[in-house]
């Protein structure tokens, strides 16, 4: 089993290069072993309006890079910052705010604004 939560490095699987962080390539069950989750916190993710996981004729779910990665962004803040969903909705839409009007960040989300920028 691979190791990088990101990603990369892992042995497993196509990887998709920088310019294919929206293809739709991971089932729920290999986004939630990328994660380190389980589904069905995906699913709430999905529930409270934070991932949008394409989805197959067939209505299945398919996650991006840039899904696993936003998802890494929303584990940070809930698991080390404290912050509930609610929360971490508020501050996703203040950071697409900040980055749209160049305001910098309160120096403790610094590291995670950069992090999210470099997705949105």
């Amino acid at each position: 089993m691979a190791h990088s939560v990101s990603g990369r490095g892992s042995s497993r699987g196509p990887q998709p290069s920088f310019g294919d962080l929206d293809k739709a390539l991971y089932t729920i069950s290999v986004a939630a072993e990328i994660l380190e989750t389980h589904p069905r916190t995906l699913m709430l993710y999905e529930d409270a309006g934070l991932i949008e996981p394409f989805r197959t004729s067939t209505n299945r779910r398919r996650y991006s890079q840039r899904d696993i990665s936003k998802v890494q962004v929303i584990q940070h803040l809930t698991r080390e910052k404290g912050v509930t969903l609610a929360g971490v909705r508020h501050i996703l839409s203040l950071f697409e705010t900040m980055k749209k009007h160049r305001v910098e960040p309160p120096a403790d989300l610094r590291e995670v604004f950069d992090r999210y920028s470099q997705i949105i």
